[in-house]
């Protein structure tokens, strides 16, 4: 079942963008005509790409799907989906602590953008423990973490690690 006239938007660092984010972003594609992956030029965390890399290796995930587009901002997320004339955001929640976090800021965000509405989806089973922080801890201490990325990925890890 789709929302014919829907566009929603997906934002996070994806620092790197992991399978369980896949799987979020496939599944919305499922549900809504146009899905934007808003890749966060994020100001408060030390990311191992920088955002033109993020969103280079986040369009090449997702290249396959028609109806996906990815876009790098810099902005508050209200300010990015107001400027994408979008009606909602979905996060992803893994566990409570997730949970939490998120709800205070759907609250924030629907008290600066009173429009919107935030649809929470969690990922398939496989995915629930895969976060980017900890594949970038298990890359850079020499582990193995083409289970939790795609090969694009993985390639684009080893590329910065120098492996």
């Amino acid at each position: 079942m789709t929302y014919p006239s829907l566009k929603v938007v997906y934002p996070g660092t994806f620092d790197p963008v992991t399978l369980g984010h896949e799987d979020l972003v496939r599944r919305a594609a499922n549900l809504f005509p146009h899905v934007i992956v808003a890749v966060a030029g994020s100001s408060n965390k030390r990311t191992m790409f920088s955002l033109d890399e993020r969103v280079m290796m986040t369009k090449e995930v997702f290249i396959n799907l028609s109806n996906v587009e990815v876009i790098g901002f810099s902005s508050l997320l209200m300010q990015f989906v107001q400027s994408q004339n979008a009606q909602m955001v979905i996060r992803g929640l893994r566990a409570t602590a997730d949970f939490e976090y998120e709800f205070q800021l759907a609250g924030m965000n629907r008290k600066l953008y009173p429009q919107f509405e935030t649809i929470f989806l969690t990922p398939s089973e496989q995915f629930m423990f895969i976060s980017s922080s900890l594949v970038r801890e298990v890359a850079t201490l020499g582990g193995d973490v083409h289970a939790f990325v795609s090969a694009t990925v993985e390639d684009a890890i080893k590329q910065k690690l120098g492996d």
